[in-house]
């Protein structure tokens, strides 16, 4: 078997897709006599600050012979937009089976997942294995397309997206895509395909909008659903197709962490409790501190996560809660949250017994009194206060959510579940 592992192709203001290269990659090695097993779109940290979209790599998996994979890779990174300075594309090919590569490899793809890593660490371990390099401008992609390599043996937990590419002469041109259509059949096939529409706002999420050759990509855990949703899609005319196994929505980018032990540049899932009442600032921003052990972590819901963010302003001091997001310049960015407990009850002046009358303070330390009827209360007493939240796990809603982050419809999490769809 050969890996071989691609990044960096596309552009932010020209296009391409990394994607759209894997799948010529493909379709150039079938014509050339090899059988694909399979195509891998791996999602790798997304802190990362020069990704274009969801910092995508991806790998083939084939039984063509190295040297024969290697040539028809320099001429698939023709494709890439290397006019902008912004890219540059590498690729890696290992002579190996996927699960069978070094455990160093393996290891740098989890690194590259939920930690910044450089080209120069990539080459290392690349050459190191005795994989073969190819990369224009200064290289960079190596570190996604060795990422990719690793993927296999690396992960466990994959899911599926089946893409749709438009004609190249529609590139960069509005997609005509029905909304409908795509709502339809997403209804039909959820909770196996997920992430296709925001049903609270209509948006196809599986629709980009970038000059991408991507007319839509539908994800699940099903690959015969994904396609099936797919093909009840009504769109301009579909120039090809390829499904990718994939770490989307697997949540694999989150460390374990502590409120006082989170570094930026890296996502966690932290847990303590509210510190002080949430705080909407402008622009919409929510912001609500998580302390534990007396030190305080500032977390954050963003006006683009909608919805989400009411569940956020009702949360209270004393609350404890579990927080999961990325962390940059010291503030975590929500994606999910679980509620582990809720106050109840808050300390209330006291109501005279006789009369129903709120009682008033009798001085300093000396609790209260009813100056009508001359009850006491020696102090404060615990009033139930109403709740908007329930014990469990809330999550931003489809439009918002990141590639790799896991939907709570997905299942496995440690409590309740109040999914977003």
């Amino acid at each position: 078997m050969t890996v071989v592992g691609l990044d960096d192709t596309d552009s932010r203001e020209t296009g391409m897709c990394t994607t759209y290269a894997a799948a010529e990659l493909a379709e150039r090695i079938r014509d050339a006599g090899g059988r694909v097993e399979r195509l891998l779109l791996v999602r790798l940290n997304p802190a990362v600050e020069h990704k274009t979209r969801g910092n995508a790599a991806l790998a083939v998996h084939t039984d063509l012979d190295a040297d024969r994979a290697t040539a028809l890779v320099r001429a698939t990174l023709d494709l890439a937009q290397t006019d902008d300075p912004k890219t540059n594309p590498g690729a890696v090919v290992a002579d190996c089976d996927p699960d069978e590569v070094p455990p160093p490899v393996a290891e740098f793809t989890l690194d590259a997942i939920r930690t910044i890593q450089d080209r120069t660490a990539a080459t290392l371990v690349a050459d190191t294995a005795g994989f073969a390099r190819v990369q224009r401008g200064n290289g960079r992609g190596v570190v996604g397309a060795l990422s990719a390599v690793g993927a296999w043996a690396a992960l466990d937990d994959w899911t599926y997206e089946h893409i749709a590419y438009r004609e190249p002469d529609r590139w960069g041109s509005e997609r005509e895509v029905d909304a409908e259509s795509v709502r339809a059949a997403a209804d039909s096939h959820y909770p196996a395909v997920w992430d296709t529409v925001d049903r609270a706002s209509g948006y196809p999420v599986c629709v980009p909008r970038t000059p991408c050759p991507i007319l839509y990509g539908i994800r699940g855990d099903d690959s015969d659903a994904c396609r099936a949703v797919a093909d009840a899609v009504e769109s301009e005319p579909v120039d090809r197709r390829a499904t990718f196994v994939t770490n989307q929505g697997t949540d694999v980018h989150l460390q374990d962490g502590a409120v006082g032990a989170v570094s930026d540049d890296s996502a966690y899932r932290v847990s303590g409790t509210v510190a002080a009442s949430p705080e909407t600032r402008q622009g919409g921003h929510v912001f609500v501190p998580v302390a534990d052990d007396g030190t305080r972590l500032q977390c954050a819901a963003f006006e683009p996560t909608k919805r989400f963010r009411d569940r956020v302003r009702a949360l209270r001091a004393g609350d404890a809660v579990t927080v999961c997001g990325e962390v940059t310049d010291g503030t975590l960015k929500l994606e999910k949250f679980a509620v582990r407990s809720l106050v109840r009850t808050e300390p209330a002046t006291p109501v005279c017994p006789d009369c129903g009358r709120t009682m008033s303070s009798a001085g300093r330390g000396q609790g209260y009194r009813c100056r009508d009827c001359g009850t006491s209360a020696d102090g404060k007493v615990e009033r139930p206060v109403d709740r908007d939240l329930e014990p469990g796990w809330y999550e931003v809603p489809p439009v918002a959510r990141r590639h790799i982050a896991k939907p709570l419809v997905r299942g496995g999490f440690d409590g309740p579940t109040h999914s977003e769809r």
